[in-house]
This record gives C-alpha cells, sequence and structure tokens, in this order.
C-alpha cells in the first residue's frame, strides 16, 4: 500500500483523485486551506466523502505555510506527491494577483523543498493549458515554446514547471508537470462554465457568453483528467537520453523531468458547448453576447501524443456524455 499526499483534496480535481487512490486502497494524506474562493460547503462536502475512508487523513493548511508543509513530511513517508493546490482562475488573477504569488510561487516552492529533503519518489504538480498564452499554432504541443503568458495566473504555472525542472537539475528530484486543459464533471468548481450556466439557464436568467461564443475549448472530462493524473504519478519521471542541449525538447530534459498535456484532443466552440447543456438541462438560455475578456485566450487545443507515448492513454470522454454527468450530479446535489 502506497502512501500520496494531495494537496488540494478538497478541491475539483484533488477530490477525484483521492476517491480514486481511496477506492483503490492507498493511504491518501489530503492538504487543502478551504479558502473562499468559492463555497466551502461544497468543499466540505467532498471531505465528508473523503473521510468515510479509514485510509484517509486530512490536513487543513496552507501551503504559503512552511511550518505546516514541513511537518506534514516529517510525520510521513510519502511514495508519491501530487499538488493539486492553487489559487485558480484566469479573470480572478486580475483582481487578486496577489493571491497567486502566495499560493502558486511560494506554496510551491515549500514543496519542491520538503520533497527535495524528504527525497520524495516523485513529485507531480498541476500546471495549465493557459500556459500557451498567446499561441496561435495549433494543436498546442508541449514542445512548443509557451513564452507569453496573457494573464498572472498562467505566468505563475509557467513558473511552476521552471522551478521545477531547477530542482530536478538541482537534486535530482523527479517531477512531472500536467498541462490540464479546462476541466469539467460532477462536483466541479462554481467559477467554471459549466457550473454557471446550468445554474443561471435552471433559473431563468441569462448568461454572459463572452466572445459571441466563437471561443473554442478543449473540455476535458474528470474522469480523463484524473486518469491521466494518476498514471503518470505512478510512471517515475526519468532524464531523456535523446535531449539536446543545442535543441532543447522544453518538455523532458537531462534531468528527471517531464511535461504533459491532458486535454481532449477535441476542441469545440463555446457556442455548441452551451447547445449540449441546454440539452441536457431541457431548457433555453438566454445570451448576452460579450466581447473577449482580457486574459482569457480564443482557443485552446491539446497534442497529447506524447501523453499516450509515455502511458498510453487519451481522453476520450465526449461533452454530449460529460455534460450529462455534470447535469445529472447537479441537480441531485442541489434536489433541483
Amino acid at each position: 500500500m502506497s502512501q500520496h499526499l494531495v494537496t488540494g483534496a478538497a478541491g475539483f480535481i484533488g477530490f477525484h483523485l483521492s476517491m480514486r487512490l481511496l477506492a483503490r486502497g492507498e493511504e491518501v494524506v489530503g492538504f487543502d486551506n478551504l479558502n473562499d474562493y468559492y463555497s466551502v460547503d461544497l468543499k466540505r462536502d467532498r471531505l465528508k466523502l473523503l473521510t468515510k475512508f479509514d485510509n484517509f487523513k486530512f490536513v487543513e493548511a496552507d501551503l504559503a505555510d512552511q511550518t505546516k508543509v514541513d511537518r506534514v513530511f516529517r510525520d510521513h513517508n510519502f511514495d508519491r506527491v501530487v499538488n493539486l493546490a492553487a489559487q485558480a482562475g484566469v479573470r480572478y488573477s486580475l483582481e487578486n494577483p496577489r493571491a497567486y504569488t502566495e499560493s502558486n510561487i511560494v506554496g510551491f516552492l515549500n514543496i519542491l523543498e520538503a520533497c527535495r529533503h524528504a527525497k520524495t519518489p516523485h513529485l507531480t504538480y498541476a500546471s495549465s493549458s493557459s500556459v500557451y498564452g498567446g499561441g496561435t499554432k495549433m494543436p498546442f504541443g508541449t514542445a512548443d515554446r509557451v513564452d507569453h503568458p496573457l494573464s498572472l495566473y498562467a505566468a505563475t504555472k509557467k513558473s511552476n514547471e521552471l522551478m521545477a525542472h531547477t530542482y530536478s537539475h538541482l537534486y535530482g528530484l523527479p517531477t512531472t508537470g500536467l498541462r490540464f486543459f479546462t476541466v469539467y464533471g460532477p462536483w466541479g468548481r462554481p467559477d467554471m462554465a459549466l457550473f454557471l450556466f446550468t445554474k443561471a439557464i435552471l433559473e431563468g436568467r441569462p448568461i454572459d457568453v463572452f466572445n459571441e461564443g466563437q471561443m473554442q475549448r478543449d473540455f476535458t472530462y474528470i474522469d480523463d483528467i484524473v486518469e491521466g493524473v494518476d498514471r503518470t504519478s505512478e510512471q517515475i519521471a526519468s532524464p531523456d537520453p535523446d535531449w539536446n542541449s543545442s535543441a532543447p525538447n522544453p518538455s523532458t530534459s537531462a534531468a528527471p523531468y517531464r511535461i504533459y498535456n491532458i486535454g481532449n484532443n477535441d476542441p469545440v466552440e463555446l457556442s455548441t458547448f452551451i447547445e449540449t447543456i441546454e440539452q441536457a438541462v431541457g431548457m433555453q438560455a438566454k445570451k448576452n453576447l460579450m466581447p473577449m475578456q482580457a486574459g482569457d485566450v480564443p482557443a485552446t487545443f491539446a497534442d497529447i501524443n506524447a501523453l499516450e507515448n509515455a502511458v498510453g492513454f487519451r481522453p476520450s470522454t465526449s461533452i454530449s456524455v460529460g455534460i450529462q454527468k455534470f447535469v445529472e450530479w447537479y441537480r441531485d446535489y442541489y434536489s433541483i
């Protein structure tokens, strides 16, 4: 039985990953500060399901608190660490930028330092498709340069990748970064489009449709994300024997370092996404057509060949299936 640290365990992805590991009989220590960026009640309801497992322990603390992070590593001997805790949200980073440096930079440094001193066998961490920023070459590949972030959130995620490489190079710490593409599904975040749209449609309120619905997103169902995280966590990053310093591939290294995309490899226009929600809900949406918001990108599209080659997995859940499952969960959770 392996012991896993999952930071952000009360969050959307962290909850689902923890459930998967616990159901398999693994020991999980969940770490989360339960901040109020969105409903704390939703986070606590996720935790209620996790705490039903005897092999789950929960630590309520902030990653930016070095003392608390170090104590968790002193008290346990982790076989795997999966860092999913972060201040999320592109738009919120325009309003509260300091929250992102505290959680995503200081917090991640604390995790790296703790893993370094504990000689953790493998650190897997959440990056984001946002790092591709102003790039227009589609699909986005991990060998592409990502030097032009369009939000502070994206910049912090790119910083995480650079910080991880430094620790892989200097200390031999195996690290794998995962660039998630627009994750959705049951128990999802209330600030994400699917949650906001479903709630508004059911309440008969209009929805704000940015870029007049012409944006494209590589919507990726939560079960596919968790499958990818689980598989890559179990495959410890190793040095790339073919890495060439005169033509460096930024997703691998002479150090034990890897970067992968996890996306559905099938971008969907926002207007189509809304139509699929309407079908699942059985109601038409009232739409406020809006311009593109600052920090947003017009399209995301994941090249997942590297992920498939490494761990033999390609996300495949269609939005019609995924949205239907979300709407069923939403109606049940809110008794609608």
